[in-house]
């Protein structure tokens, strides 16, 4: 077997995407350089059509395998794909991506002259709709999603987690794989433990891949409400040994509703420390919608983007604080609760 052969299993968790799966398996059918490739679909029990198309994908094309994960959860899914792959590297697609042109071959060839043992580019998302624009520039700004360099984008380097993920399949199943008891966050866990044990975990700019945003605000806060609630979970179970950004929406949460008890307090006191305290009370009130507007402004979008920013912002921020606060106070219960979907 020639040792500089690419030969790479893609796995993708699939559930409820009628609308996405297509496009996202094109972009696999599309990668070109590859000696052997399979792709394994991991299918949930989805309540739309997912599996019809998957199956008339399927049927057109002899590489992709239907695999099925009554259970949901993408961390078992994950697992179920990689322990039934049949080549070294193991590259994650999720539905809602879109792989650029030569990804796996770059990633592979990145891979092995990191020496790492996973390895990630940009999440780069992309709207199709104003909200969707809205959404998508919270993705790629630190001021939505904070400043992972998989989001906002840096030069190549160690990284303390990696999108999608193009894995040494060994060293996955030498560490047990994916957190099953983890709905959300299961891939930053998992390179937690890559890197416990002596793994480098890579950024690679030159992977860029697009990504397409929930299209709703209930959709939104469904998602980010989710991934909060799982990352407050992490936080207790590590007692807090985690990156400060993850801190603070829940402290800004926390600030608004301390901030609405004391102007409760100060005006049921009144007299001038009353009044004080109220005033105190009401800063929260007058600094986040402020920065928020800010923010708004300086983004180089459309009028009609900007304008869906004043609420896809504090949508995106609050959802995953009270999800945060949730996760740290209440284990959560069963690896399919708070999915997002």
């Amino acid at each position: 077997m020639n040792a500089d052969a690419i030969r790479v299993s893609f796995v993708m968790p699939v559930l409820n995407e009628e609308n996405y799966v297509v496009a996202a398996v094109q972009s696999i059918l599309a990668q070109d350089g590859l000696d052997e490739r399979e792709i394994l679909l991991v299918l949930g029990a989805s309540t739309d059509r997912t599996d019809e198309v998957v199956a008339g994908l399927a049927e057109a094309h002899p590489e992709i395998r239907v695999l099925r994960n009554p259970r949901n959860a993408i961390s078992q899914s994950m697992n179920i794909g990689i322990a039934d792959a049949r080549f070294p590297v193991v590259v994650r697609v999720d539905a809602h991506s879109m792989l650029p042109a030569g990804y796996a071959v770059t990633a592979v060839r990145s891979l092995r002259a990191a020496g790492a043992v996973n390895l990630g580019g940009r999440m780069h998302a992309e709207g199709r709709t104003p909200y969707e624009a809205a959404v998508a520039w919270g993705y790629n700004s630190p001021g939505g999603l904070g400043g992972a360099v998989y989001h906002t984008g840096g030069e190549a380097g160690p990284a303390e987690s990696a999108y999608l993920g193009v894995f040494d399949r060994a060293a996955v199943l030498a560490i047990g794989g994916f957190d099953e008891t983890l709905s959300r966050g299961e891939d930053w866990d998992l390179n937690r433990r890559l890197m416990a044990r002596g793994g480098v975990v890579w950024f690679e700019p030159a992977l860029d891949v697009v990504y397409r945003p929930r299209s709703s605000v209930r959709a939104l806060a469904k998602q980010f409400h989710a991934s909060g609630r799982w990352r407050g979970e992490i936080i207790r179970r590590l007692g807090g040994r985690v990156p400060l950004r993850y801190f603070v929406p829940p402290a800004l949460l926390v600030a608004l509703a301390l901030g609405a008890v004391m102007v409760l307090a100060g005006a049921i006191a009144g007299g001038v420390v009353g009044n004080a305290v109220a005033l105190a009370g009401v800063l929260p009130f007058l600094v986040y919608p402020a920065w928020v507007l800010f923010t708004a402004l300086r983004a180089d979008v459309a009028p009609g983007v900007r304008l869906r920013l004043l609420g896809v912002l504090p949508t995106m921020h609050l959802s995953w604080g009270a999800g945060c606060l949730f996760g740290i106070l209440i284990p959560s219960r069963g690896h399919n609760a708070f999915a997002g979907r």
